[in-house]
């Protein structure tokens, strides 16, 4: 149904999530067990989290299921107190939004959401990821996350001195990249380093691994982000603080 007033009947519909564990018990079972596999192994474990705005996105367009804000602060909090050890905000549709409107229909809502899992779990840090923040890193500034996330559209060296030195960021390697030779994806991947600096970055790729993409290429990628630190010696610059 794509009229608003039938919309808003759907919404008017949906309950909140008041308990994920009894609902989504499958989440649970998994995540715990990813979680024993990798305690004691220096690997970290990263929930995702919609947005808002993408949640409605997906919601209007009838390709996803559909959720609100409040279902969401349960379910990450609920995931937050089982095992993340940091939660990734994912505003998957912001590319659609002028900047006006991600300030209206977005920016506000995701800072809600990240807002109100930082004051129950304050250990736990957030990540604020906008696909498409090209001309809204100005805005992004004032959001109540830990670390902003950039995307492979994004360049790094512009959006760090646009953001500021105090503000941590994470990105922002194209993920077409590890469908090429491993040369190539250790190239970008020094030069990413290089470009974003030794401190406040947490190497990714810009929008998630894409389908398809080889395992190996994978690797190669995290073992580059292993030698960062041979990486920035050799440059002459400090120690990283941040890596994979």
């Amino acid at each position: 149904c794509s009229n608003m007033s039938c919309i808003c009947l759907q919404v008017l519909k949906l309950h909140p999530l008041a308990d994920p564990a009894s609902r989504l018990p499958f989440i649970e079972t998994t995540l715990s067990t990813l979680r024993k596999e990798i305690d004691g192994t220096g690997t970290t474990l990263l929930g995702f989290v919609g947005t808002p705005w993408t949640l409605a996105a997906y919601s209007i367009e009838g390709k996803a299921d559909k959720d609100c804000k409040e279902t969401k602060v349960q379910t990450t909090c609920w995931c937050s107190s089982m095992c993340a050890h940091i939660i990734q905000l994912f505003d998957s549709w912001a590319h659609h939004l002028s900047p006006q409107q991600f300030v209206e229909f977005s920016l506000p809502y995701a800072d809600r959401l990240a807002a109100a899992l930082k004051a129950k779990y304050p250990q736990v840090p957030v990540i604020f990821h906008a696909n498409g923040g090209t001309g809204k890193l100005e805005t992004m500034k004032a959001t109540s996350a830990d670390v902003i996330g950039l995307d492979w559209a994004t360049d790094i060296k512009t959006a760090r001195n646009t953001l500021g030195e105090g503000v941590r960021v994470q990105g922002n390697l194209d993920p077409m990249i590890l469908f090429g030779p491993e040369e190539k994806i250790v190239e970008a991947t020094n030069q990413l380093l290089l470009a974003a600096g030794p401190h406040g970055h947490i190497l990714n790729v810009g929008h998630g691994v894409i389908q398809g993409t080889p395992e190996a290429a994978v690797g190669v990628f995290c073992e580059a982000a292993r030698r960062s630190g041979s990486l920035f010696a050799k440059s002459g610059s400090d120690q990283p603080l941040v890596g994979v």
